[in-house]
């Protein structure tokens, strides 16, 4: 199911939100955490950024990892998969972060 705009913008923000919180959780002693107008910024205390954010004109999650650089994800079935590679962006996140999403 194709979503329309006002459908990618709630269940992005919700996602977005979730996210926040449980990486404020999990990571928030090692890193500062930060969501603001649907951009989530987490800064690693031993270096690197990871970015990740809403791109309305193709509703779409984007991540940028200081690791495994830009990627892009689309919603489906309930969850972001990977346009390129079909991962999932919480598996993905969990695995380089080192923590349960």
């Amino acid at each position: 199911m194709a979503l329309d705009e006002s459908q990618f913008h709630k269940i992005a923000n919700e996602f977005l939100d979730t996210l926040f919180e449980n990486l404020e959780e999990g990571i928030g002693d090692h890193a500062d955490v930060d969501l603001q107008d649907g951009i989530l910024n987490i800064e690693l205390d031993a270096g690197g950024e990871y970015i990740i954010n809403k791109h309305t004109p193709n509703k779409q999650i984007w991540l940028a990892s200081p690791k495994s650089g830009a990627s892009h994800y689309g919603y489906e079935d309930g969850r972001w998969v990977g346009t390129r590679d079909q991962a999932d962006l919480l598996e993905k996140l969990a695995e380089e972060l080192k923590v349960t999403l």
